[in-house]
């Protein structure tokens, strides 16, 4: 069973997942304050993934795409790109960590929600992507 510690976990309403002809991903959720210190993202392999973004801040992913989760089970590394609306705020390869099953310790809150400006579909274009997944929630 996995740990984690952190003061705060951020719910990532809505996320998109994007492959390229590789088979590399890169996951696009809501920018967030400060860089990244060391970040990994551990995966159950079932539909939840927990961004470790810092020592203070990790980041759930939840309802993943049934399709994307043998892929990402299978990935060792994944691009976080951290978008503020459409303009990407900053990108950053994490490994990825299967894990039986994630634990959350800490007080959950809801995500409301260095780096040249580029636009979200300037990144597609440039990640030569061949398949795209959305999960969440959208409201």
């Amino acid at each position: 069973m996995e740990n984690q510690y952190y003061t705060l976990v951020e719910k990532q309403d809505f996320y998109e997942i994007i492959q390229n002809k590789y088979g590399e991903l890169a996951i696009f959720i809501d920018a967030r304050p400060g860089t990244p210190v060391n970040p990994t993202l551990a995966f159950d392999g079932k539909q939840t993934a927990l961004l470790r973004r810092d020592e203070r801040l990790a980041v759930r992913l939840d309802n993943i795409d049934a399709e994307t989760r043998n892929v990402l089970a299978e990935s060792e590394f994944v691009m976080i790109v951290e978008l503020l609306g459409d303009v990407v705020q900053r990108v950053y390869g994490v490994p990825v960590d299967n894990v039986e099953e994630i634990v959350f310790n800490g007080r959950q809150t809801r995500a409301d929600e260095l780096v040249k400006a580029k636009s979200r579909a300037e990144v597609i274009e440039s990640f030569g992507t061949v398949k795209s997944w959305t999960g969440g929630h959208k409201a």
